[in-house]
């Protein structure tokens, strides 16, 4: 399955500093290291260089990925028209069977973690949850079977524009 194009503002501000932070400090910081390690001698015994390249090559790599991506995203910068349903970017409050809540803000993939409550809108919980209301019942496959929960709160945080 492809995953989901879609970002809020802050996360590709995220990746966007990621990139800035790896181009314009991290790789000249590494490719300085490497230069000096270079010059000390016989580089295929240099542990300094050969961990120096290992790491430009991963810079490198997540540079490409990062630079790529950011051209493919959809940035969603506004609330949607009807905020009493789920969509993305909304933060939403669940009741489980035994009585535990979660809040989740639906966010796109490259940007979900859940120790902020951010889950991914490709999580199969955010697309049983996506265009429901309050109150309405959810059921949600998981590896120990089928889990219902219920929509108690949908939330949509104001975005900077309309501050």
């Amino acid at each position: 399955m492809a995953r989901t194009r879609y970002i809020t503002a802050e996360g590709e501000q995220a990746l966007r500093e990621e990139l800035r932070f790896l181009w314009k400090k991290k790789r000249p910081e590494v490719t300085q290291a490497v230069r000096e390690a270079a010059a000390l001698g016989d580089r295929s015994e240099n542990a300094e260089y050969i961990y120096g390249k290992k790491q430009l090559r991963e810079i490198d790599r997540r540079v490409r990925f990062l630079s790529k991506r950011l051209d493919e995203l959809t940035v969603v910068d506004r609330l949607p028209d009807d905020r009493s349903r789920v969509f993305f970017g909304a933060w939403v409050t669940i009741e489980n069977d035994d009585g535990s809540t979660h809040r989740y803000r639906l966010v796109g993939p490259d940007e979900f973690d859940l120790s902020r409550g951010y889950l991914s809108i490709d999580a199969p919980m955010a697309r049983a949850l996506l265009g429901k209301r309050v109150d309405d019942e959810v059921s949600v496959r998981t590896p120990d079977g089928f889990t219902q929960t219920i929509i108690t709160d949908i939330r949509y945080e104001p975005l900077s524009s309309d501050k």
